[in-house]
This record gives C-alpha cells, structure tokens and sequence, in this order.
C-alpha cells in the first residue's frame, strides 16, 4: 500500500512537473485530429476567410507573443549587461564574453551550413503572386549590409519600436536605365513598419554598458530593469500557458491549408533531424574544439560530471531554473565560487548557442518551405538577427517562440509560419536548453581554468564578500535535503 502512494504521488508530481509539455501535445494532435476530421467531412473546401475564423485564436497568441517582445528583450540585455562586475576582474568579463559570442556565432553559422545543405524545407507550396510581391523588394545584396549597419544605430530609440531602415530600389521607366542593371537605378530609404531588433539589441547593450561603469549610481536602475525583466518572464510563463490552446487552432487551420499532408510531415522529420544533427555536432563537436584551443584539455571529462544538470536542463527546458543546481554542482567541481556566480547567471540570460542555431535554422527552412528565395543579404540578416534575438531569449520554457517570431518579421517572413515548426518545438526546445546549460558550464570551467592567476592575486576577503547570501542559502538548502 505505501509503495502504491508512493508510485501514485511521484505520478502526480511528475505531471505537474511536465504538465505543460502535456498540454502543448495534446494541442498539437487534437489540432492535428480536428483539421483531419474536418478535412474529411467538408471534402476539403474552406476558404481563406473561414480558415482565418479557426486560426483567429492562434492570431491572438501570436500578438501576445509579439507584444512582449520589446519589454522582455531590453530588460533582459540591459540588466545582464549592467551586472557585470567589472571591479572583480575584467579579464574575467573579456574572457566570458569572448567565449559566449564565439559559441553563438559558430552554432548560427553550423545550423545554417546544415540547413543549406540538407534543404529540409525545399519542395514547399509556392507563394502566390500577390504574397510574394509582399516579401520581395528590388534591393541589392550591399544595400541590406547597408542596412544592417544603419538599423545597428537608430536616429529615434522610440521609432526603433516600430520600424526599421529599408533601402528599396525605384524601377526606372527608362528602358536604356534598366538595361543598365539595378546598380545604376535611383534608389530611396524608407522605414518599414517592424521592429529594428538590431537598433534595440544595440542601444540596449551599451545602456547596460554605461550603467556598469556609473557603479553604485546605478544601482536604482539595475534593480528596476531587473525587475522589469522578472515581470516579463512572469507574464512570458502565462503566455506560455496559453501556447495549448493557440496551438490547437494554429494546427488545426493549418492542417485545412495544406494539400499534401503526408508530405509536410515528412519535411518536418527532416527539418528535425536537421535541427538534432546541429545541436549534437555543436554540443560535442564545436564546444569541444574551442574548450580545446582554451585549455589544452578535452571537456568529456567535464560534461561525464554534469548528469544532473544536464538531465535538469532536459527536464525543466528552462536554463534559469537549472541554475542553482548548474551553480552548485561546478562549486562541488572546484571551481571559485567567484567564477561560477559571474558566469553561470550571464550565461543563463544572454548564451542561448542552441537557441541561435535553431532560430536560423527554423527561419531558412520556411523559406525553403514557402518556396522564398533568400538573397546573401537576407542569410546575413538571418545569421545576425538570430545571433542577436538568442542573446533577449529568456531562460523559460520554450522563449524560444517569442523570438523565433522576431527573427522571422525582421528578414521579411510572414510570423504565422512559425506554425510549421510548433510541432516538434516542445522537443527541440529540451535538446536546445541542454546544450545551452552545457555551453555555460563548460565556459565556467574554461573561465576558471584561465584565470587562476587573477583570481589568486585578490584577497580572502573580497572573495568571502563576492558569494551571494541568498545562493549560499539555497546551497545549503539543497545539501540539507541530500
């Protein structure tokens, strides 16, 4: 009878613990079913108005989502930015930052070598012709990096809100002009109506930057966009919550929309594998290589005594939850506990390497899938843009989506395609969330390993005074329950 209650509690708590995951399942396939259902029953005729009517609360999340956007992404970069402790030892800060942006643009750059070569999206259902002339624009591949460039400085913080620089060519009625080709056309700067991630990304960064240097000035401001940035990830986790429901009818309309089932299903499989194989190269392949050229030392040592985080990052999709263990488990390796409070915490916030990869590779393969050509221009924008958006993505379950949907309005694809890869999400985001944790517990260590010579050179006292009571607290909460 004991074992009974037992088994019975530890089923409850290990539904509570995954109910989300649950739910976002039963979304899915009961989204799938309803859409099949309703497939076979109507013969197979909607049309786009009353597709748009069972896709209208699906809509509604999607705002959700991108309205949160803005808040969740300054508040997280200023406040991470801001936090850094650059007293204790800027060679530390140097070398965290240098790792983490390392990490991240290799993982971006090896998930868009694979999706590029493996092309799981191409054999998509093209755009119509009035679709397409919505995200295609006469440009040249130097005015985009133009672009880039001026949307990394906005002229207004406030306009950067809502609207990025553009530049479009003007089509010469001059038939000798237009033989010359678009290079010698008129061309004109116009801002488009969608977030200048990039213009927000930067200005963020060097606003936490400035509060950094202003020391204990600052302090009031730290604490409100810390503040802030905890209200976001509050009000995230109830999005979130509502994920099921959106899904359920996001899948379900797009089911109706769909002529071959069967042949979406199998470029998502592909699109997944896609997605797999880049994590796993870059958790085992790439990190490896940099710890490497680091240290000298191979990391497969390290990652053997990493089990329990690692199994908590999988568990819980959430870097941030997983970071009191993460923090614990590398002072019980050794580590200056100096070392893992200033790592850890930034890594958690602003080292998203799976997030990163999956955004560019979840961006390229719907336009693969929508059959939309993307120019160098517009993969370099792709590259930067996820790079930059894993950097706002908070460490919650599945975030991702939230900046899965800016990376898609800033390179000019529709957001509502981010239903084609909502299915297998709830998935990779487990995969994505554990080679995130891994990347910072090995850049802990790898930060550790090269500042010893720093780290000895200050006294006990300022190392007593650098270890936060409150995770003392919870350290000594959590041996007490072992």
């Amino acid at each position: 009878m004991d074992k009974q209650k037992i088994m019975a509690k530890e089923k409850k708590s290990f539904i509570r613990r995954n109910l989300l995951t649950i739910l976002t399942i039963i979304g899915v396939v009961g989204g799938t079913i309803t859409g099949i259902v309703l497939r076979a029953t109507t013969g197979g005729h909607w049309s786009k108005r009353e597709v748009m009517y069972l896709a209208f609360p699906g809509e509604i999340f999607l705002r959700m989502l991108k309205c949160l956007i803005i808040p969740l992404l300054m508040s997280s970069v200023i406040q991470a930015i801001g936090s850094l402790d650059l007293s204790l030892s800027k060679k530390i800060a140097i070398r965290s930052i240098a790792y983490y942006s390392a990490t991240t643009v290799c993982a971006v750059i090896l998930g868009m070598i694979l999706v590029v070569t493996i092309r799981p999206g191409v054999g998509g259902t093209p755009w119509s012709g009035d679709e397409t002339e919505k995200v295609t624009r006469h440009v040249l591949t130097q005015d985009t990096l133009l672009d880039l460039i001026r949307n990394l400085f906005p002229p207004n913080i406030v306009q950067a809100c809502v609207a990025q620089s553009q530049t479009f060519l003007v089509d010469p009625t001059n038939a000798t002009v237009k033989a010359m080709g678009p290079e010698h056309w008129k061309f004109e700067e116009k801002y488009e109506p969608m977030t200048n991630v990039l213009g927000l990304v930067s200005f963020a960064i060097i606003f936490g930057i400035a509060l950094g240097k202003l020391g204990e000035k600052a302090k009031i401001l730290l604490e409100f966009f810390d503040a802030l940035s905890e209200a976001m990830m509050i009000i995230t986790s109830w999005v979130i919550w509502i994920s099921p429901l959106g899904v359920y009818f996001l899948v379900a309309a797009k089911v109706l929309e769909i002529e071959s089932f069967a042949d979406l299903i199998g470029r998502l499989g592909l699109y997944f594998f896609t997605v797999l194989l880049g994590l796993f190269l870059h958790g085992f392949g790439t990190l490896s290589i940099l710890y490497f050229i680091g240290v000298r030392k191979l990391p497969f040592k390290v990652i053997a005594q990493l089990s329990q985080v690692l199994v908590t990052a999988f568990g819980t999709a959430s870097s941030s939850a997983t970071m009191p263990i993460t923090i614990q488990t590398m002072d019980r390796m050794g580590l200056d506990p100096r070392v893992t409070r200033f790592v850890i915490p930034i890594g958690a916030t602003i080292n998203m390497d799976g997030t990163a990869l999956y955004e560019a590779v979840a961006a390229i393969f719907i336009a693969q899938l929508r059959n939309i050509p993307l120019t160098f221009g517009k993969t370099v924008a792709v590259c930067v843009t996820a790079t930059a958006a894993s950097i706002g993505a908070a460490g919650i379950p599945q975030a991702g989506l939230v900046t899965m949907v800016m990376v898609l309005d800033t390179v000019g694809l529709p957001s509502e395609e981010v239903i084609n890869i909502i299915a297998v999400d709830w998935l990779l985001d487990r995969f994505r969330t554990t080679i995130n944790v891994m990347c910072d517990c090995l850049g802990a260590r790898m930060v550790d390993l090269l500042s010893v010579g720093e780290l000895g050179a200050l006294t006990e006292a300022d190392k007593l005074n650098a270890e936060p009571q409150e995770l003392l607290e919870i350290s000594k909460e959590v041996d007490s329950r072992m």
